[in-house]
């Protein structure tokens, strides 16, 4: 930096100099002309005059000092490709962000950071906004934004999202977060379009993890990566049964726009939309829809029994349609113990005891069909069946069915 600006002051210099001599020498040769020089050396002669001579001299000189500026950087550049650091402040300051950067160093940044930026006109208010949130100085970074340039919109706006995400402040980000999604690029960052797009979505899935709710609000969709949509969702059912009937109405809305999109999701995240779809009543069929596609795709065992539960909890269920349904899954997943597990159920719903009796003649070593077992002598004494899921609740692997 210091480099450069003595290239401008030389210049700067250079110029006046120029200016002055050539206003003495226009003084000088008024009337009598710009001279006559002549030049006999080995035999080589120059004939010209003394402008000339003048103004070769000068872009000489400059050609000179530029000459030895080059060659010192150069030679600079050489000597510290083999000599030893000893002092992190003999650094260049790009080798110092450098280091900061690698080491992800961040106590260290303003120190470093700042007086590197500060006599940038395009980056100073954004650099020092960014080191005051992360100081947890929201408001502070907020005001020295608005002194930022315009041509540094998209990274104030981007460092704006970030104060208001650190203060809490959800409508706000939102707005800015929307706004920026359906903005034009500036053309001086077309280069970086995908790293700031990237930034983009990363901060879509802070806002989303973070307020979970109002993220249902936003008019986009789309713009969360896997792992957020995962945390989202996650989010979304730990706060479920808090949220307001708004809430849960745009829940739903969000689900029935964006089905299609849901089914190309991964398994995992459809899962955690089937444990919400499980939750409101009015959603049973959408419910049914997503499990049974679920469990086409390949069998969950939790999968099954939300799904499984579900139909139980209508008010007439279909036990014929359940039924189909698992018999054809077992044709699809031989060898499950849930299936027989849930079928007996049906049988008893149905009245069917002999061909429930059959059933637990199956998987001998199954908690779940020993369970039944058990279950099936104790003649619906439902003291008895208390005491009996109370011991096998206790088990991982045992699941309990209500009819």
């Amino acid at each position: 930096m210091k480099q450069i600006i003595m290239v401008y002051a030389l210049l700067a210099l250079l110029a006046l100099l120029a200016l002055l001599l050539f206003a003495l020498m226009s003084v000088l040769s008024y009337g009598v002309g710009g001279g006559y020089v002549y030049v006999l050396w080995h035999g080589v002669q120059l004939q010209t005059n003394l402008w000339v001579i003048v103004f070769a001299g000068l872009l000489l000189s400059f050609l000179i000092k530029m000459s030895s500026i080059v060659l010192k950087r150069y030679l600079k550049r050489e000597k510290r490709k083999i000599q030893h650091v000893t002092h992190f402040k003999d650094l260049h300051s790009y080798e110092q962000l450098g280091v900061l950067w690698l080491l992800g160093a961040e106590a260290q940044e303003e120190r470093y950071i700042q007086p590197t930026f500060g006599n940038s006109g395009l980056l100073n208010q954004t650099i020092q906004a960014n080191l005051l949130i992360k100081k947890n100085q929201p408001i502070d970074a907020l005001k020295t934004l608005e002194a930022s340039p315009a041509d540094a919109f998209e990274l104030a706006e981007l460092q704006r999202i970030k104060a208001y995400l650190t203060q809490k402040d959800g409508e706000q980000a939102l707005t800015h977060l929307e706004f920026l999604n359906g903005h034009q690029l500036s053309p001086w960052l077309i280069d970086l379009k995908h790293s700031y797009e990237q930034k983009l979505i990363q901060l879509w899935g802070v806002f989303a993890v973070q307020f979970p709710w109002i993220y249902l609000k936003s008019t986009q969709h789309g713009h969360l990566e896997a792992v957020a949509k995962y945390e989202w969702l996650s989010q979304l059912l730990k706060d479920v049964e808090q949220a307001s009937e708004s809430d849960l109405d745009l829940l739903k809305k969000r689900y029935l726009e964006q089905q299609d999109y849901i089914q190309s999701l991964n398994f995992e995240t459809k899962i955690l939309w089937l444990k919400l779809l499980s939750r409101f009543p009015d959603m049973a069929e959408q419910h049914g829809d997503l499990a049974i596609k679920l469990l086409d795709e390949r069998f969950d065992q939790e999968v099954f029994y939300l799904w499984f539960q579900q139909q139980l909890l209508k008010q007439n269920p279909d036990f014929s349609l359940v039924e189909k349904q698992i018999n054809d899954l077992d044709v699809k997943y031989p060898s499950m113990p849930i299936l027989s597990f849930a079928l007996w159920h049906v049988y008893i719903a149905t009245e069917r005891e002999q061909e429930a009796s059959h059933l637990l003649e199956l998987y001998p070593d199954n908690i779940m069909m020993n369970y039944l077992r058990i279950k099936s002598t104790l003649n619906g004494d439902e003291l008895l069946i208390q005491q009996l899921n109370s011991v096998f609740e206790k088990d991982s692997n045992f699941i309990q069915v209500k009819i």
